[in-house]
Parts: C-alpha cells; structure tokens; sequence
C-alpha cells in the first residue's frame, strides 16, 4: 500500500529545503502572482525553476498555488505564467477559480490540476464536477467530517489531500468577506488582514469579542484518515517560521511512519501532541472531522498567546575531530540553560549549555545577538540544519 504523502507549506527556498530535509514528501508554495497569500515571501519563477529541480533530485514534488479568485483585470499574463510553470515541470497546480481550469484544457498546457480548499468541496457531487474536468485531487475544505470524506472517496476515486494541522479560517474556506468590508483587502485574492483575529469592543460595556477558532490538529485521527483513503496531509502555514515547519514536519512524519509500522503508542502521541501545541502557540482541536465545533474550539473572549522563545539555534556545520558544533542563535540563550537538539537524523537528546565561545573563540556567558554564530562543545555527531531548542518535554514523563 502506498504511504500518504506528507505535505508542507514553503514560503520560500530556505523553507522549502527545511521541509523536505525534515520528512515531507512534497511542498506547496506560491509564486509572485495569482497566489493567495500574497504577504508571503513567495517564488520568482527563477526560484520556482531551483525549487523543482531541488524536489526532484530528492524524488519529491512541489505544488505551486494559483489559486486566488480570479477578476477580469487578474487574467493578464495567466496563460503564459501556466506555460511556464509547465516548462519547469511543475507537478501540480493548486487552482480554486474554474476559469483556471478551462484555460489549462483550452490550451492544452500539460500541467495537473489539483482543487484548492478555497473552492469549499463537501460532497461529492462537487467533486465528480471537478473530475469531469480533468481535476486529479480535491484539496477538501477543511470544514469536512468523516462522513464527507468518505462518501467523496467511494463515490469518486479521486485523490483526497486533507488539512491536518494549523490555522482554521472563521468562515467556510475559500467564503470570506470580512478582510474586504474591514479594509478593502481582498481575501480571495491574497489580502486578507484575518479580520477575525481582531479584538472588537462591545458597545456599552468593557468587554472584548473575538471569533477566531483554535488550531486544527488531527494527529489523533491520522490512521482515521488513511482507512478512509485520504492520499495527502497537509500542513498549513506559508507565512510560518523555518522552526515550525521543520518541528511540525518531523512530529507527523514519526507518527506517519510509526502508523504504517503499527508502532505507535499513546506515549508517542501524548509527546508529539504536547509539542504541536506549543509549537504554534494557539491551541488545538479536531474542529469538524467527528463533529460541529462548539464554544470550546473557539475564541470568544480573548485568549493570551505568550509567542514561546524555544527555538534557540540552527545547527550550521559539526566539526567531528574537534567535537565542536557550530550554532547560528535564533533566541535568547546562556550558560546553564537545558537544551536539547533534534533531527530528522538524529536520536533527541538533552545537553545543559555549558562553555558557549564566539567566533573568535573567546569564552562567554550569554548569546544575545540575533543570527550570532557561537560553538559548543558537543560528543554527539550533528548534522547541518538540526534544531537546538529549549528542553520542555521530556518524553518518559508521558504515560
């Protein structure tokens, strides 16, 4: 049986590398242009060209979204951006307007299609529509349950990619018009201010409202997901830091492997959901998988997010004569501290910061400088691009 694919967000080159470095077998990302998310770092087509080639040296793939919702005066320069994409062979597009769609066929542009969440699919009559067309997967909207899932499965075939970690929109995907009345930013075309983050002042009273959802995550239903025929997960998250996506990466690629090993235990998914959660900040729930969200998986009243500083540093380069390891500081750290380093590589381990020397190789106490470059005394082998984190977890505390 062929494994699910696990499937990360890349909001640039740097992310992209770290994903697949990390487990993901493939990458979404967007180009300059008819892309949501336009406040994204995002590809030039010279980046998307490396970005493929990169993919496909490792044999994985890279989706490019072109998905926003498309108005007369967005069509300019469509058809050639397409004939591009298929030039640089592209594995697939991610598209959510139908006008996509029809250009691809009309123009006979050799390039997958693949259903965006935007587009809300929930049925499978929708979903039999869009094969009829040439559309290869649905990227459901992430508001669909079980029984949706299955349904479109069995009665269409197509692949099936789900959301299985990261931020939920207020309104149905793909339906919302509070960023446009709020601030003339256009959601559907990459602008949205996520209006429902905000905080609103309730007239005549000094309280607050919010309507923003908790965090999707789904790592208890996973093998649900696979005996349903769910062919891709995917993690949200283009505008996230390199720490996220290479920290959420790597906790479902463990438990997607240990799944299919018939490994996993409750101890291995108490740890890993521990560190989704704290990961991002927000917390998380299932949303609308087994059931319609109620007050518990929302925000209403305010909530404090305490941004956590557990990303301490990236692992640049190891000297394994010297037993020196080379660190480029992202947070705060100092002598004393209880750290531990991660990899797709490599065995967690714990190491309290003990002699911290600079560049020049003078001794110091504390790394305070954002990107400094400092060397600790390490008898374990690491690899470039490996995590050095804040310890919080320990995993034999989990029963």
């Amino acid at each position: 049986m062929e494994k699910v694919e696990l499937l990360a967000p890349a909001g640039d080159l740097e992310r992209l590398k770290l994903a697949f470095h990390y487990g993901a077998d493939a990458c979404y990302l967007g180009g300059k242009d008819f892309s949501l998310r336009a406040n994204a770092k995002n590809f030039s087509l010279e980046d998307l060209k490396g970005a493929a080639e990169y993919a496909h040296s490792l044999n994985k793939k890279v989706y490019v979204t072109v998905n926003i919702i498309f108005h007369n005066e967005d069509l300019d320069g469509l058809i050639k951006y397409l004939k591009e994409l298929e030039k640089i062979k592209i594995d697939a597009v991610i598209v959510s307007d139908l006008a996509v769609v029809n250009i691809i066929n009309e123009n006979n542009i050799n390039l997958e299609v693949h259903l965006s969440t935007q587009a809300s699919t929930l049925n499978s009559y929708a979903a039999k529509f869009w094969k009829d067309l040439g559309v290869t997967r649905i990227v459901l909207a992430r508001e669909a349950s079980r029984e949706d899932i299955k349904a479109i499965k069995e009665k269409t075939g197509l692949d099936l990619e789900v959301f299985i970690h990261g931020a939920m929109c207020t309104s149905f995907s793909g339906r919302c018009v509070l960023s446009n009345y709020a601030t003339n930013r256009d959601s559907n075309r990459g602008g949205c201010a996520q209006v429902c983050r905000w905080m609103f002042d309730i007239e005549g009273s000094d309280n607050t409202f919010m309507m923003m959802p908790k965090d999707l995550c789904m790592a208890y239903y996973l093998k649900d997901l696979i005996d349903l025929g769910a062919n891709s997960f995917k993690v949200e998250g283009r505008m996230r830091s390199v720490y996220y996506v290479a920290s959420i990466i790597m906790i479902y690629r463990e438990l997607i492997d240990k799944i299919y090993d018939n490994t996993l235990t409750d101890k291995d998914l108490k740890y890993a959901i521990a560190i989704l959660n704290r990961t991002a900040n927000r917390e998380s729930a299932p949303q609308f998988f087994d059931k319609i969200p109620t007050y518990k998986e929302q925000y209403f009243n305010g909530r404090e997010e305490q941004s956590n500083q557990d990303f301490l540093g990236i692992v640049k380069e190891y000297d394994e004569e010297k037993g020196i390891v080379t660190i480029e500081q992202r947070n705060y750290f100092k002598k004393g501290d209880i750290v531990e380093f991660i990899g797709p590589n490599l065995e967690t381990f714990t190491y309290e910061v003990n002699n911290i020397y600079d560049e020049d190789d003078n001794l110091i106490d504390i790394v305070r400088h954002p990107k400094m470059v400092v060397k600790l005394p390490i008898n374990v082998k690491l690899n470039k691009d490996d995590i050095m984190r804040l310890k919080v977890f320990d995993k034999k505390d989990f029963v």
